[in-house]
């Protein structure tokens, strides 16, 4: 049947018959009477060209083709009324909403404790999915309401909103016991001295390279990884580098001890942090929310 010639408070009707298993039931849940309920489960029979339910002992049992389409109109009603709740208001301490959240993996390890431990007490029945995509493709998601906030350094998102969370800025980072190690924690690196250092690039930080490639050091790459996560190991054994942003670094790196943090002549050196969103969303009351909340964890506090 076409859709279009249904009453959708009919579906409204069969769900909560199929839930209580009783018209009677369904009746005072709805505010109707039974009557009313049983003309318009007649209705809806009419329709649908299927009895739905059928008398059992103590009220009715779904029929097979009831079952199949039970789980789908429930689900569909509850986004409606998602929707509608979400366009009047929203009310973090009952909503069971996903936020969808674009983080590189230093942006997780950065943001995500301190968010999951304010979710847990101000929205505790929400979820946090993260995921990376490319620029073009994250401002589509963005657009679509598949990712809620991105957070980070995202120059490329130039028809997103903003707000800016802290100032950061990119410096070398490399084993406590390198040759030049003690000499340049006390006198910041000329671009001669940088010129002398080997590198590891991360492929998901497009500075790391960026910044090599316009000081024409292209040549002086030596390993290229997929996290920064995975470099601890690598630094502590080797004399290699990586340029990294300074925040970084004091969190996830320093407190080992075994690593010293090179102050650089980078262009292009200082670089904002930020959370971004679709202006579709500017209004949306749980995106609001969300943003409010990053920015009172996070705004003008770049330390963990």
């Amino acid at each position: 049947m076409n859709i279009k010639a249904l009453d959708l408070n009919l579906l409204r009707l069969f769900d909560v018959i199929h839930m209580a298993r009783s018209v009677s039931q369904a009746a005072d849940t709805l505010g109707l009477t039974q009557p009313a309920v049983s003309q318009g489960l007649t209705r809806l029979r009419t329709a649908l060209g299927d009895p739905l339910f059928v008398r059992a002992a103590g009220g009715v049992r779904p029929t097979p083709r009831a079952e199949r389409m039970a789980p789908a109109i429930h689900a569909a009603l509850h986004a409606l009324e998602s929707a509608i709740a979400d366009s009047a208001g929203f009310d973090p301490a009952q909503t069971d909403r996903v936020f969808r959240l674009h983080m590189t993996d230093i942006g997780e390890g950065r943001f995500l404790p301190r968010l999951i431990t304010a979710l847990r007490e101000y929205a505790p029945h929400t979820r946090i999915e993260t995921l990376r995509l490319g620029v073009t493709e994250l401002a589509l998601a963005m657009d679509q309401g598949r990712v809620d906030l991105a957070f980070g350094f995202l120059p490329g998102l130039k028809a997103m909103r903003s707000a800016i969370l802290f100032q950061d800025r990119y410096i070398i980072l490399m084993r406590k016991r390198h040759p030049l190690a003690r000499r340049l924690t006390h006198h910041p690196a000329t671009q001669e001295t940088v010129r002398t250092l080997e590198f590891i690039t991360v492929r998901t930080h497009a500075y790391t390279l960026t910044a090599l490639e316009t000081l024409q050091m292209g040549d002086r790459i030596r390993l290229t990884t997929e996290h920064f996560m995975a470099l601890p190991a690598i630094l502590e054994a080797t004399d290699l580098a990586v340029i990294m942003p300074r925040n970084v670094a004091l969190s996830s790196f320093a407190p080992h001890q075994e690593f010293a943090l090179i102050e650089a002549d980078f262009p292009m050196r200082e670089f904002d942090v930020g959370i971004h969103w679709s202006p579709r969303y500017d209004a949306d009351p749980a995106n609001r929310w969300l943003r409010s909340l990053a920015l009172a964890l996070y705004q003008d506090d770049p330390q963990p």
